[in-house]
């Protein structure tokens, strides 16, 4: 009949083409004059038939031979720069997305809870030089060319991501969470096209310029809004720990949840703990900090911890409750030199759109309206506001 493989570098489509066909498997068995357990191994890729039960396989299901089992197309191998702060690499079983910035290809990997809603666009196989992995893609070379990468803690901006390849299918963003200040470090490092960010200057009462100008060294970069949202502390839902200040949250009963000191709603909770006297330390915190705010809204779901800083959009969706402590505006940072591309053309197209700006009305806690205004142009020397060009 044939002999037990590994179909390295073949496949077997007998089943999708069989059930299109509208036949059962033991029909085709009957017709092809196989036992039905010769052709479920056929089917499930542990046989290769000899070139007779392929004959009569393609015969019965009117079709081709090289239907039936395709030549797959070898891998492409593709050596990429693995970015500073994105964890361990792990050979031979992580998936990542790729894009290229400045001239050079980044591999970010897709891993914990974000990783399996997008498709890889490759598995690293081996290390390269250091700081450096070989890829086998998954997907051809020419997609990876629209690919925008975009560092930020705000999950709306996988949302902005869907209606960017909805409404401009050529492109693709890639939402990498990471904190904020995590988000400016890499973009000037070069492993980010965009950056997202919501660090608050309560010296200056300024919202993310004087932390962008920290961050990138006087590189020239356009600031633009996406949305005001309401910072804070997030709560179980119907507030069990009766928390109506913080000063409640000194209560050594109580477990808080901290965040990254690169969190914008980390460093408000901080800072507003400091306008009352009341120290950091003297929060009775847990021995673990959450990575991003939705970490910290399904551990408060879930009733493992009674409080942890966060944001009000977030609260909502998981039906948390709130204590308010200040209102911010999250930023998007882009390189000057990536002004005018299209594809970042049609993000800022998208990010200004109404579409957009309704939806996220309707998840609630945003106030949208800012949307894709231009807050600022940062230069080595000098910074034009708004409407400057």
């Amino acid at each position: 009949m044939g002999r037990r493989v590994e179909l390295e570098g073949w496949e077997s489509r007998v089943r999708e083409i069989r059930q299109h066909r509208g036949l059962s498997q033991a029909e085709l068995a009957r017709r092809s004059g196989l036992s039905r357990q010769a052709l479920s191994a056929i089917e499930a890729g542990r046989y290769l038939p000899n070139v007779a039960v392929a004959l009569r396989l393609a015969q019965v299901l009117s079709c081709r031979v090289e239907d039936l089992f395709p030549v797959r197309a070898p891998s492409r191998l593709l050596e990429a720069e693995w970015p500073l702060r994105a964890g361990l690499i792990q050979p031979g079983a992580l998936r990542v997305c790729l894009g290229r910035v400045g001239g050079r290809w980044i591999a970010w990997p897709l891993h914990e809870m974000w990783g399996f809603h997008i498709a890889a666009d490759g598995r690293v196989v081996e290390g390269g030089r250091p700081g450096r992995v070989q890829v086998a893609l998954l997907i051809p070379p020419s997609m990876l060319e629209r690919t925008l990468f975009i560092g930020g803690c705000n999950p709306a901006l996988a949302l902005l991501a869907a209606h960017l390849e909805e409404r401009f299918p050529a492109y693709r963003l890639r939402w990498i969470p990471m904190n904020s200040r995590s988000a400016l470090q890499a973009l000037a490092r070069g492993e980010l096209h965009i950056a997202g960010t919501h660090l608050w200057d309560p010296v200056r009462g300024e919202d993310n310029l004087p932390a962008v100008r920290r961050a990138l060294a006087g590189r020239p970069v356009a600031v633009f809004a996406m949305a005001r949202w309401v910072e804070g502390v997030m709560l179980p839902p119907g507030n069990p720990g009766r928390i109506r200040r913080l000063q409640d949250l000194t209560r050594p009963d109580l477990r808080i949840i901290g965040r990254e000191g690169g969190a914008g709603s980390q460093r408000v909770l901080v800072w507003q703990l400091r306008r009352e006297g009341i120290p950091a330390s003297a929060l009775p915190g847990l021995r673990w900090q959450a990575r991003d705010h939705l970490t910290v809204a399904a551990a408060l779901a879930a009733r493992m911890a009674d409080a942890g800083p966060g944001v009000l959009p977030v609260a909502r969706a998981f039906g948390l409750a709130f204590l308010p402590l200040a209102e911010s505006r999250y930023d998007l940072v882009i390189p000057e030199e990536l002004l005018g591309t299209p594809e970042v053309e049609a993000f800022l197209e998208v990010l200004s759109s109404r579409r957009f700006r309704e939806e996220l009305e309707a998840i609630g806690g945003f106030d949208p309206r800012p949307a894709g205004t231009l807050v600022a142009r940062l230069s080595r020397l000098y910074t034009r506001s708004k409407g400057g060009k």
